[in-house]
């Protein structure tokens, strides 16, 4: 069924932008996220463990994220695990929360974290052409087996770059609110 690809196009390209967009949380912009540590894996009793899955992740101000663990226990091992993942904060510990501190970000960090985005974006992009250049190949196969027409191929051809062009788009559209998240304060 020729439509099939587009849909599988579509859900593919879908991913790719949602990837990125889960890139991106993990990129620092001088603003609290809880995106930032979620998936920093402690151990919890021998088991490496998102944080997300151990405590409750917080935003009470601007550039702080608070972290209460549900369990007492692992606030050390989370705290340990925060110091490895070098994500440019001090875990400060009361015995029942963690606090973390975003430093402000300098003009040459804001710049070079441009760039990290800009290099995330061109990535995607390079796996939503890569999606296109598959699914082309599918239908030249289809076309070759006799499944679909000449005309059916050069249609479904068109289709798939209009689908591309348009996901180029959000791939850059995406890009452009990060990097505006970042340049300003």
């Amino acid at each position: 069924m020729p439509g099939d690809e587009l849909g599988t196009l579509r859900a593919n390209m879908d991913k790719a932008i949602s990837f990125l967009q889960n890139e991106y949380l993990s990129i620092r912009t001088g603003r609290a996220h809880p995106g930032l540590v979620s998936d920093i894996k402690a151990d919890y009793y021998g088991t490496p463990t998102a944080i997300k899955q151990l405590a409750n992740i917080t935003i009470p101000e601007g550039r702080v994220i608070q972290i209460a663990p549900f369990d007492k226990t692992c606030l050390k091992a989370m705290e340990k695990a925060i110091l490895a993942a070098n994500i440019g904060m001090t875990p400060q510990s009361d015995g029942t929360v963690i606090r973390l501190t975003l430093p402000e970000l300098t003009k040459a960090r804001r710049v070079e974290l441009t760039k990290v985005v800009a290099r995330k974006a061109e990535e995607s992009k390079v796996v939503i052409r890569n999606y296109r250049r598959d699914t082309i190949e599918l239908l030249k196969k289809q076309e070759k087996a006799s499944e679909i027409t000449e005309d059916d191929l050069k249609k479904l051809t068109k289709d798939v770059q209009d689908i591309t062009d348009s996901y180029i788009k959000k791939i850059d559209e995406v890009y452009k609110v990060k990097e505006k998240e970042i340049l300003e304060d």
